[in-house]
């Protein structure tokens, strides 16, 4: 700004000069960039400029609207947007309201200009939180630009509204002014109730030009009346006019015309919601806003229908809160019950919907369904329940009689059902037994089906309390497996999960039953129907008795890996054939991810079974491991097994390493790695010499590894294998830091950290700092006679690594902290300048200036800069580490609010 304190008039004026003439594109896009960016420094970096030039920006602004005060729109709201922020911050501008209504009211043709200054003046004091200005300074001039002005600008509004020859345009403009004034507070219910404006924002909702900014006075005016008490004579005096409205809302639900039925739709739900306990406590007077609330949830438009859907949710929180619900509160979620089913109908022909509306409407079928449950909650779930049935029984009846019925007045109130099933009793024995009696009875169309089996689904609780229905359930879930229609198939999967969840205990029965299922139908199953199968198979082996879970568990798992065994043994296998054991290895993940562990102590089934699934794995590796797909899957897998089977795989743990080793050896997938960093947070702290030699030279291989592909690809093109590279190391240094600390490669690995603070990957930020706080802060690093021998050895390596990538270590902080590092990390860093402070104080100080100086200007500028490093050298001198933390934090900050500005630069 200090050059624009010597050139900001001129600017101004040649950027708007620009604007005089007939400029051609460039040099129009140039001058509305000036002005967006000359907007942007009076907002920033008013600060610089004395008050003469201040009060010489001023002027230049006040003239600079008067002569573009009709138009161009964009140029007027800048230079009143740059004007406003002049306004707040100048101090010495004693009345900056005031002295613009003067310049500006009293010529006819600025007007306009005068009421855009005084609709965005409010709006930007309130929401631009940029400026820099203490909480102090800034409730003082808020206190002088509006709540002073307040009376006065509603004094002038009253007279353009009601001024000879007003134009529809002027009015309008009027009323987005008032709207600012009320939602900022600076001008109330109580002021406009006083004043002609009042009945003037009701009347201007008969013409079309003043509808919209009418509706949003008056929307504004009733949410600011919620202080009920204070505000009664305000309610009262808007309560009979609200009323008066419904024969206009009426006309526009009769002409369709869906803007005018969405602004009055808008002002009732307002009213409603504001005024929801006095609806309630005086019905006589105010439940004319529920009948026009519910005659706009009727509309078809369903962009208008979920306005209202917020209001009936907290009416019926606050109507079942009463005693008894009086009845035309019944009557209108009676008709709102209805009317939602209504809505939830598919079209006639839904294959003409596009694929992203047939998924809107769905999505929005389920908000839908939210309401449904608030009539549950004021109606009873049985009375609707009970109203759905009845509305499915009379469209079974017309097809029985031969009239014509459309499976969409099947399908949607059986959605319906499916929706209100959170409030249903479980021990219900009236309605739920009538409708699992009626599926039977449902037409076979897919979409019946796929409400139909939804409805099993959502009730499964209801059905492990009344098993005598799970034979016909199990059949008809089934069933839908056959189903061509994929959705149909999905629905039976998610079906078949939820009742072998919820009712396991009865299912056990079944397991013969279910398994003949898998093995003759499961290969033409889709893979997520699979998993659905597999992981509802999982919940009942839970529900058995260790030893029968365990033969059941094993049964179903040897047929994978059987069948992974079998093309494992070819000498080759198809890319099909290769798909087929991902999958297999997903559902047997799928299975031992529900079922977890059984404990310290086996089955009996299982004791050998971790050495012969192993066995396949292995060979399945050793085969297949370049297959990017396949390692992924396997490694899952494997994880999965040394958690289900504990200390009784350690023995394997060993050739694991080795084998994952290799693998990663040869292929470079992170994969390895990963499973890798699972083995040694496993068995990690077992004293098991092999296992132990296992860990450290897997780790050296798997280093060397990792520098290699890092010396030839950057780190951005890998960064899968730093991420599992870094929480690889965390766990070798959490549970076996000799194999870290003290090898030859730890410096190599240090770099490897530091490399991947470059990354613009929280996943990746996190860990590296987390790594290197582990190792800057280590215990051995604390002087104490009771530490270990090897402590020693862990210090030297620990400081020999921090001395020599010092100044990379602190400028790769420093760079990520006012860069990319996630806004959560700035503790981290904190914390770890705080140790580079304690252990290499001296270093630290002679590191910090040149770090500092090659941050960018953009996201630190100079003058930052020099407090940084003046508030880091008195810390550093007077040995203060939390003074260093609180650098830290204020460099944040700092470059927290450069980032921003860059960023409104931009926008």
């Amino acid at each position: 700004m200090a050059d624009v304190a010597n050139e900001s008039i001129q600017q101004v004026l040649a950027a708007l000069d620009i604007f005089s003439g007939k400029p051609d594109k460039e040099s129009l896009d140039k001058a509305n960039a000036w002005l967006q960016n000359f907007q942007h420094a009076v907002t920033h970096d008013l600060h610089q400029l004395d008050a003469s030039q201040r009060a010489g920006l001023r002027d230049t602004l006040i003239t600079a609207i008067q002569k573009y005060a009709n138009g161009p729109r964009a140029v007027l709201i800048q230079l009143c947007l740059a004007l406003s922020g002049l306004a707040l911050q100048m101090k010495e501008w004693d009345n900056p309201v005031l002295d613009v209504i003067n310049g500006l009211g009293q010529n006819p043709l600025t007007v306009p200009a005068l009421l855009l200054f005084l609709t965005v003046l409010p709006e930007e004091v309130a929401g631009n939180t940029r400026i820099p200005m203490s909480t102090e300074e800034f409730r003082a001039q808020e206190a002088q630009l509006l709540t002073a002005n307040g009376p006065e600008v509603l004094k002038l509004l009253t007279i353009y509204s009601q001024a000879q020859g007003i134009t529809p345009n002027v009015q309008a403009q009027v009323f987005k002014c008032l709207r600012s004034w009320l939602q900022t507070g600076e001008v109330t219910p109580i002021m406009i109730a006083d004043t002609p404006l009042f009945q003037l924002s009701f009347n201007g909702l008969a013409y079309d030009e003043l509808f919209d900014p009418a509706i949003d006075v008056l929307c504004g005016l009733i949410h600011e009346t919620q202080e009920i008490h204070d505000n009664m004579d305000v309610i009262q005096a808007l309560i009979p006019r609200l009323v008066a409205l419904r024969p206009m809302l009426a006309a526009a639900l009769q002409a369709d015309d869906a803007d005018k039925v969405r602004g009055y739709c808008r002002l009732f739900t307002e009213a409603g919601e504001t005024y929801r306990l006095l609806i309630l406590q005086h019905p006589e007077t105010f439940f004319p806003i529920v009948e026009a609330i519910g005659e706009c949830a009727a509309y078809h438009d369903l962009d208008i229908v979920p306005i209202t859907f917020h209001f009936w949710f907290r009416l019926a929180q606050s109507i079942g809160k009463k005693p008894d619900v009086p009845q035309p509160f019944t009557d209108a979620y009676r008709a709102l019950m209805s009317v939602i089913i209504k809505h939830l109908h598919f079209p006639v022909n839904p294959e003409d919907m596009s694929p992203q509306e047939r998924d809107d409407f769905r999505a929005f079928r389920h908000v839908m369904g939210d309401t449904l449950k608030d009539c549950c909650y004021v109606l009873g779930t049985d009375s609707c329940l009970l109203t759905t049935l009845e509305m499915i029984t009379q469209a079974l009846a017309k097809g029985t009689s031969g009239q014509p019925v459309s499976w969409q007045d099947i399908e949607a109130p059986l959605f319906s059902m499916r929706s209100m099933g959170a409030e249903v009793n479980p021990d219900d024995d009236e309605i739920l037994p009538k409708i699992m009696d009626l599926i039977p009875q449902l037409p076979s169309h897919p979409r019946v089906r796929y409400a139909a089996i939804m409805v099993i689904s959502r009730y499964t609780e209801w059905t492990d309390r009344h098993p005598t229905y799970i034979p016909f359930q199990l059949s008809y879930i089934s069933a839908g497996f056959d189903d061509p229609d994929q959705e149909v198939a999905a629905a039976s999967g998610q079906a078949m999960k939820y009742m072998c969840k919820d009712c396991r205990q009865h299912l056990v029965p079944y397991i013969p039953q279910l398994h003949d299922f898998v093995r003759s139908m499961g290969s033409k199953l889709l893979q997520d129907d699979r998993l659905q199968v597999y992981e509802a198979i999982a919940y009942v082996i839970t529900s058995m008795p260790m030893e029968e879970a365990g033969q059941t568990l094993r049964l179903f798992c040897l047929d994978l890996v059987t069948h992974i065994h079998g093309i494992v043994s070819k000498p080759t296998a198809e890319k099909d054939e290769l798909t087929s054991i991902a999958d297999a290895l997903e559902l047997l993940e799928t299975m031992l991810a529900v079922v977890q562990s059984f404990g310290e102590e086996l089955p009996t089934a299982c004791k050998d079974t971790a050495t012969e699934v192993y066995a396949v794995l292995d060979a399945l590796i050793a085969k297949y491991g370049n297959v990017y797909f396949i390692s992924e899957r396997v490694c899952r897998v494997i994880k999965q097994g040394m958690q289900f089977f504990g200390n009784a795989a350690a023995a394997l743990a060993p050739s694991l390493l080795r084998r994952v080793g290799a693998a990663y050896q040869s292929t470079g997938f992170s994969s390895f790695l990963w499973l890798q960093g699972k083995v040694v947070a496993y068995y990690g702290t077992s004293s098991d010499p092999t296992l132990q030699q296992a860990l450290k030279e897997t780790l050296e291989q798997s280093s060397a590894q990792t520098f290699a592909m890092l010396k030839v690809q950057t780190p951005s093109d890998i960064p899968d294998v730093i991420e599992d590279y870094l929480h690889l190391l965390i766990q070798m240094l959490t549970f076996c830091p000799d194999y870290v600390l003290l090898t030859p490669s730890f410096p190599a690995s240090f770099q490897a950290i530091l490399t991947s603070l470059t990354l613009v990957h929280p996943d990746i930020i996190y860990p590296a700092l987390d790594l290197l706080w582990m190792i800057l802060g280590h215990e051995s690093m604390t002087a104490s006679v009771s530490q270990p021998a090897k402590y020693a050895q862990y210090a030297a390596a620990i400081r020999q690594a921090a001395s020599v990538n010092g100044f990379q270590f602190v400028g790769l902080l420093l760079t990520g902290l006012v860069t990319t590092f996630p806004e959560d990390s700035v503790h981290l860093v904190a914390s770890l300048f705080r140790l580079l402070a304690g252990g290499w104080r001296t270093e630290l100080a002679t590191w910090l200036p040149p770090a500092v100086q090659q941050l960018p200007a953009a996201s630190l500028p100079a003058d930052a800069k020099t407090k940084f490093l003046n508030d880091m050298g008195n810390a550093l001198s007077n040995g203060n580490l939390d003074h260093v933390r609180s650098s830290i934090l204020s460099l944040n900050r700092t470059s927290r609010r450069a980032k921003e500005r860059t960023r409104d630069l931009v926008a």
